[in-house]
């Protein structure tokens, strides 16, 4: 899941607001949808919080998923993703652990920024018993980031600034791979879920990978029309149907949650 103009001048995009509040968690719902069949298949906690990196004061984003009921007969995950950032919000180091019927692996990415305008990723992918990848990346220009820190960048956007038609270029670092993606927004939306309304900001993403069926609209992104900025519906297509993410609660918000209306 996901962003940048091209007048951006520095590679890691360090945003100039950062609407988290240190504390701050989010949970969320997972549904999968092959045809007509819709089922909840898992839970994910998104969460924000200080702590200490390489001696340094820092900033931890972290997502935590697991699939749930009749999933995990068929295919068990516990996942965890940890961004970690200066408090200024340049993004340093992110891990993703992996335990997928029981099969463990760890990817990681650490950043360093040699020049205002280029970025230098070492990535590394390793089980309990091998290293299958060590390589070094290098970004020239533009943003660029991991998967889950795409989505702490796309909450330090200027939303009083956009306006239908933007798009927002970046790079998401995978392994040896570097994923150009385009986020475009296409101005408010309402989204509604049980029992609850949401006022939005709708945006679509073109990824530019082989696990996507198409590039353009390969995923799209619904986020709170308040000060929060909180993602509310996630939905992206896959090979073999497409998976639909729905916020289900928060505490410790920056801000009142008032995009939110009950539905009567």
């Amino acid at each position: 899941m996901l962003l940048l103009t091209q007048a951006t001048a520095h590679a890691q995009c360090p945003p100039a607001n950062i609407p988290l509040n240190t504390g701050e968690s989010v949970n969320y719902d997972l549904y999968f949808k092959w045809g007509v069949i819709m089922s909840r298949a898992g839970e994910a906690t998104i969460s924000y919080n200080a702590t200490r990196f390489r001696g340094n004061d820092a900033r931890r984003y972290r997502m935590i998923f697991r699939t749930i009921k009749i999933f995990e007969s068929i295919y068990r995950m516990r996942d965890t993703l940890d961004c970690y950032y200066t408090p200024e919000g340049a993004l340093l180091y992110s891990v993703k652990r992996s335990n997928e019927n029981d099969y463990r692996l760890t990817d990681e990415l650490t950043f360093y920024y040699p020049a205002k305008t280029r970025t230098t990723i070492r990535s590394r992918r390793y089980t309990p018993t091998e290293t299958k990848i060590d390589t070094t990346l290098y970004v020239r220009s533009g943003c660029v980031f991991d998967m889950l820190g795409a989505t702490y960048f796309l909450r330090t956007l200027n939303r009083a600034s956009l306006r239908a038609g933007d798009v927002f270029p970046a790079v998401i670092a995978v392994g040896r791979d570097l994923v150009k993606v385009n986020l475009r927004y296409h101005g408010p939306d309402v989204v509604e879920h049980g029992k609850a309304r949401y006022r939005t900001h709708h945006f679509s993403i073109d990824i530019h990978d082989d696990a996507f069926t198409q590039t353009r609209s390969a995923a799209e992104l619904w986020v709170g029309a308040d000060d929060n900025f909180v993602p509310i519906k996630i939905r992206a297509k896959l090979k073999i149907g497409y998976a639909e993410v729905y916020f289900r609660s928060a505490s410790r918000l920056k801000a009142p949650l008032t995009c939110r209306t009950e539905v009567k």
